[in-house]
């Protein structure tokens, strides 16, 4: 509700000014002084978005009270009720910025037109503070990102550590879909309306730290995802600790959104300087993800810390396999994935039993990959060949499943050492040049092009300095730029026609892009 502070020494005038319409009616709560200096102390006091002030009052009259006003900075809506023979003295006030004159006797219709433009200057401000917020969520989620990646300067963290709250322990937390069981029954649009929604729900949850969310903290197109910067103090703030508000707060999301959510959580580190091991740490989550039992929320110390000295490692079948992994010998794999897993029947499989021999397993894989090539990011191309090995029906880390990623895995080797696909990335971007605004996936182009997309992805990185999802994203924006510079359209038209079904996420996106919304980006180029 706007606030409006009735000025006059006369009683009986207030009392009628406040009888002439009925503010609370019209949006407003009414305030009342009888002089300049009892008006003063209100305005420090409240946020007063109108002030009436008769021009004639002993001690301080409506002008130097005016101009007490104006000196402060303050930018109220400023009336002055005058009579004609004060016309005179009225004004003067325009060298304070008075904003409107009403004269005696106050008629409802003159104050009803003041209220109007009250409100359309606080809608005004509200359209103007809303822009602002969004452009300044923006550049915070930019240097958020590169702190993630480990691709930060000394001024992005000196920024990240003036915002942020407490600077002392943290964690990277991923907060995703996980429609595995049933993938095939939703489309690429869907999921990116189901992740709005799950962030509107994480961000009203977390209340004024909703900054601390980022949508797609991953980056990756087959991972529909928010990125949640958790600050330990927020559990002390209420005498829980990290397990136990983290659960709370998954569901919630859980229970609000009827949505299937998992929840990973990395390593805990010291400042955001050191944040890009705890995202490294939730990525590595990722890579065992499909071979874990299965849970709504995985904490990196838990998956990893292993201390049963009792646990059986099967090195020698996993060395077998490994070996025939490397040599891309698909017949030779089976049979090892066979022998393995027999191996393990035998002894009796247990949780950590198998999380430790499919660590080594998982582990050797990512250090062959990385001695072939060491600028690659081997962890992520591992998580996306275990996600692409997966299809309905199979079960999470069972054998079949196993079997399809070590088979994709050993031709992902095999392309790393001829590195002849990078061929195709001419065509690949040929397509997206041509295709940018359909719902096109790198897997698909991948499998159009037989090179295997966690390469490609990796390739596209590589070149571009950005995930395939990201330099989609860029083309698009590109062209969306284009089209408000030479047309007409409206925004949501114009995103539609870019490839973008949400259009907010298209204005938070483009903001990202091109450092402002795109109406003032149209303003600004016409």
């Amino acid at each position: 509700m706007l606030k409006v502070l009735l000025v006059d020494d006369e009683p009986f005038i207030l009392q009628g000014l406040k009888v002439l319409l009925n503010w609370e009616e019209e949006g407003f709560e009414v305030y009342t002084a009888l002089d300049g200096v009892s008006a003063l102390e209100v305005l420090e006091k409240e946020k007063i978005d109108l002030v009436i002030a008769d021009i004639k009052m002993p001690g301080m009259n409506g002008i130097e009270l005016l101009k007490k006003v104006r000196e402060s900075g303050n930018d109220v809506f400023y009336v002055i009720l005058s009579g004609y023979a004060e016309f005179s003295y009225a004004q003067e006030a325009l060298r304070y910025h008075c904003n409107a004159y009403i004269l005696k006797p106050v008629e409802k219709e003159s104050l009803e037109g003041v209220l109007k433009k009250v409100i359309e200057k606080n809608k005004d401000k509200e359209i103007e503070a809303s822009r602002n917020n969004k452009l300044v969520k923006a550049f915070f989620e930019q240097n958020l990102r590169a702190a993630f990646r480990g691709k930060h300067s000394e001024d992005h963290i000196e920024y990240l550590t003036d915002k942020l709250p407490d600077n002392g322990q943290m964690r990277y937390v991923g907060i995703e879909l996980d429609f595995s069981e049933d993938d095939g029954d939703y489309f690429g649009d869907e999921k990116n309306n189901y992740i709005t929604k799950l962030y509107d729900i994480a961000s009203e949850y977390l209340d004024d730290y909703s900054y601390l969310l980022v949508r797609d903290g991953f980056g990756d197109e087959n991972v529909y995802d928010i990125g949640f910067l958790y600050l330990n103090f927020l559990a002390k703030e209420q005498k829980k600790n990290d397990e136990e508000y983290l659960k709370e707060m998954l569901e919630h999301l859980k229970r609000v959104s009827e949505l299937p959510i998992v929840m990973l959580v990395g390593r805990t580190v010291n400042g955001i300087e050191a944040i890009s091991k705890s995202f490294t740490s939730v990525s590595m989550l990722h890579s065992l993800h499909g071979f874990r039992e299965k849970k709504d929320i995985y904490f990196y110390e838990e998956e990893y810390q292993i201390t049963d000295k009792g646990i059986l490692l099967c090195k020698n079948k996993l060395d077998e396999l490994i070996s025939a992994i490397e040599l891309n010998e698909q017949v030779k794999i089976k049979q090892k994935v066979d022998e393995f897993h027999n191996e393990m029947k035998k002894t009796g499989i247990t949780g950590k039993t198998m999380n430790l021999n499919i660590n080594y397993l998982l582990f050797q894989l990512i250090h062959i990959a990385t001695e072939q090539d060491s600028e690659v990011n081997q962890e992520e191309i591992l998580r996306l060949i275990s996600e692409n090995a997966y299809e309905q029906g199979i079960k999470r880390g069972s054998k079949t499943h196993l079997y399809r990623m070590a088979c994709e895995y050993g031709e992902y080797l095999a392309q790393l050492r001829k590195k002849e696909s990078k061929g195709v990335l001419a065509k690949v971007e040929e397509e997206v040049k041509n295709n940018y605004a359909s719902n096109i996936t790198l897997k698909e182009l991948s499998e159009k092009y037989y090179v295997n997309s966690a390469y490609l992805g990796q390739l596209f990185r590589k070149r571009h300095g950005c995930t395939f999802k990201d330099y989609l994203n860029r083309h698009r924006l590109d062209e969306a730029a284009m089209l408000l510079r030479k047309t007409d359209e409206k925004i949501y038209i114009i995103a539609e026609k870019v490839g973008y079904k949400d259009v907010d996420y298209f204005v938070n996106k483009f903001i990202e892009a091109k450092g402002c919304t795109p109406a003032k980006y149209r303003k600004q180029e016409s």
